[in-house]
Parts: C-alpha cells; structure tokens; sequence
C-alpha cells in the first residue's frame, strides 16, 4: 500500500473514531446505559471533543499521548462495556447528526464548559494555597 492508500486509511479511521465518540455521547444519555458507565462515558466524550488538552500538545511525546493512546483506549473500553442494542442506537444517532451542519453555539458552549471548569480549579487551587 502506498503512501496515498495510508493516508485515505488514516483519514477513513479519524472519520470513525470521531463517529464513535459521538455515538458514546448518545450511549451516555441513554437510559438503559448503566449509571457508572455513562459517566465515564460522558467523560471521554467530553475530552475528546473538547479543543482544551489536559496535556498540551506542545510538550514532545507526551502532548500527543492523549490523542493517541488515552481516547482511544477509553472508547475501546466504552464500546466493549456498552450493551448491543445501545451502541447500536447510538451510532444511529451520531451518523443522523454527523449529516448535520456542525453549530458553533456547541462548541462555544464546551469551551465556556472548560473555561468554567479551569476557574473553579483556580479558585480552590488559589484558597488552598492561601492557607
């Protein structure tokens, strides 16, 4: 396979990958989704299609661990946890709203998440500090 066929590879399995995370947003709202699963499944979706990283991407190797290895590993396991008829509706879902055009009011809305997230972190790193 040459370098084009990896490539069209590789974009085809980043396609998949952010379907997936979609669908684990879906599987997370879910009812029949057991509770602690749809919080740990709520918690991957929301870093992996948040713009912030717990690790920036700047720092050599570990910037890009995340990504990498860390998303991945939580859909894998998200997926292999879920039940069937879940997953299965769920990715339904995603591919309905993948069609979609994307709203810039949800990602505004994530990085207000984040940026409230950082603020209250600041805030109690601040008072336990100041002790």
């Amino acid at each position: 396979m040459g370098w084009l066929g990896r490539l069209a590879a590789l974009k085809l399995w980043a396609r998949r990958l952010r379907l997936e995370v979609v669908a684990i947003y879906f599987a997370a709202r879910d009812p029949r989704t057991p509770r602690s699963l749809r919080w740990l499944a709520l918690l991957v979706a929301a870093y992996a299609l948040s713009p912030i990283d717990l690790i920036p991407d700047f720092i050599p190797v570990l910037g890009w661990l995340d990504e990498l290895v860390l998303v991945p590993l939580g859909i894998w396991l998200i997926m292999r946890w879920l039940p069937p008829e879940v997953l299965q509706t769920a990715r339904l879902k995603a591919e309905a709203l993948w069609r979609k055009p994307r709203s810039l009011m949800a990602a505004a809305f994530i990085v207000l998440l984040w940026a409230l997230a950082a603020l209250a972190a600041g805030v109690v790193l601040w008072r336990w500090l100041a002790r």
